[in-house]
């Protein structure tokens, strides 16, 4: 049985890292998303859309999935404070 509880807490060591790991792919994609549209139609281009407003949500409901599977809360918060930094300030 202890075999079982240590593969069990493996797995589950591993999928939180996943979790984060994908959730910093994630956020990065939507800002590469935003840097592209920056240059292909000008920074006029985002301030007159909703993309930011948009995507700084779905950053949070990345943040937020993120924490509920987190082991360290001090690289959640970094994580956080780079993605969310416009907004925190």
């Amino acid at each position: 049985m202890s075999d079982q509880v240590s593969i069990l807490l493996y797995i589950k060591s591993m999928l939180a890292d996943l979790m984060f790991i994908n959730g910093i792919i994630a956020t990065e994609l939507i800002k590469i998303t935003e840097n592209t549209a920056t240059i292909r139609h000008g920074e006029e281009f985002l301030s007159k859309t909703k993309c930011l407003t948009e995507h700084n949500e779905l950053n949070k409901k990345i943040i937020d999935i993120i924490k509920k599977y987190q082991k360290r809360p001090e690289d959640l918060a970094e994580l956080e404070n780079h993605v969310l930094k416009k907004h925190l300030d």
